[in-house]
């Protein structure tokens, strides 16, 4: 049933992997308020992420700016075609300009090696295109849960050159060489580490458990850090953007570091916050933690 179902996914994708992006992102304008109204999970965890975040806005703007997000996140799944199948020069069309790319050519030509933090903001599968398209390109990969997907999953994130490593301590040595070689290798910085690899910090003004590996690569590689998203032009393509990190995450503190991290991730999302992937449970080890101060035994983890 698993291999009926990934292939009736993969089939999906190669058949939007011809459309247009303008036509994904207009049937994404019809999709993405029926995820809204019908997803219950979704769009419980994308509005009460948004509460915490931005609790200066009115219910009403908080209200649109989830359903804004669930379309471009509904936009995200419809394009994973056109990052992973589509022909290369169609990929490369459409991302329309690049901004910022000379901090990762100058981190080269100091014969440093570069740590890409990318966040689930816009197209990260475009950005995982144009970086492998154009550096030697290294990142962590654990397969998806549908393991009939991930020989799919793998050849679309590694058809144009990126070297993809488990997320365990042979991954961890494969990035160092990598940035001992001067290339460049991808940190997802927003996602909850297992317990025992990471620290509280705040993220958005409330603490959420970040990993703590960043600090551990600069130290040994002197590596330089930045910030990259592919930001959505809707109906037009993408446009890449490479952000400084925040300078603590050099510091060797891992929670000044992962302070840092967490800020980077804050800036990007400035640049278009309905575009973050909002409906990711970024605060439920925070949770866990204080129900677990609190003596409470019996909760329901949102």
């Amino acid at each position: 049933m698993r291999r009926l179902k990934a292939s009736a996914i993969s089939w999906l994708w190669r058949t939007l992997s011809s459309w247009p992006l303008a036509r994904l992102w207009r049937l994404s304008s019809r999709l993405g308020p029926l995820v809204y109204r019908f997803n219950k999970r979704e769009r419980e965890v994308t509005e009460r992420n948004l509460d915490v975040v931005y609790p200066r806005l009115s219910a009403l703007k908080r209200k649109t700016l989830a359903q804004h997000s669930l379309r471009h996140s509904t936009a995200t799944m419809l394009e994973l075609g056109h990052a992973w199948m589509a022909e290369p020069h169609k990929v490369d069309a459409s991302i329309l300009a690049v901004h910022g790319r000379d901090k990762l050519d100058n981190a080269r030509a100091e014969g440093r090696g570069a740590i890409v933090l990318a966040p689930h903001f816009g197209n990260w599968e475009v950005l995982n295109f144009w970086l492998s398209s154009h550096f030697p390109f290294t990142a962590m990969y654990e397969p998806p849960k549908m393991a009939a997907l991930d020989p799919i999953i793998r050849q679309g994130r590694e058809r144009m050159g990126a070297q993809l490593v488990p997320t365990n301590p042979r991954g961890v040595a494969a990035l160092l060489k990598a940035l001992k070689r001067s290339e460049a290798i991808g940190i997802l910085p927003d996602q909850e580490p297992d317990w025992g690899s990471g620290v509280f910090a705040p993220f958005f003004g409330r603490d959420a458990y970040t990993a703590t590996l960043l600090p551990k690569l600069v130290a040994r590689t002197q590596a330089r850090v930045v910030t990259g998203v592919a930001l959505r032009v809707p109906g037009k393509g993408f446009e890449i953007h490479f952000l400084d990190a925040d300078e603590r995450v050099y510091d060797p503190d891992d929670l000044q570091s992962a302070t840092g991290v967490n800020a980077s991730v804050e800036a990007a999302i400035a640049l278009a916050p309905a575009q973050y992937q909002w409906e990711y449970k970024r605060y439920r080890k925070t949770i866990q933690e204080q129900q677990k101060l609190a003596n409470f035994h019996d909760y329901r983890i949102y």
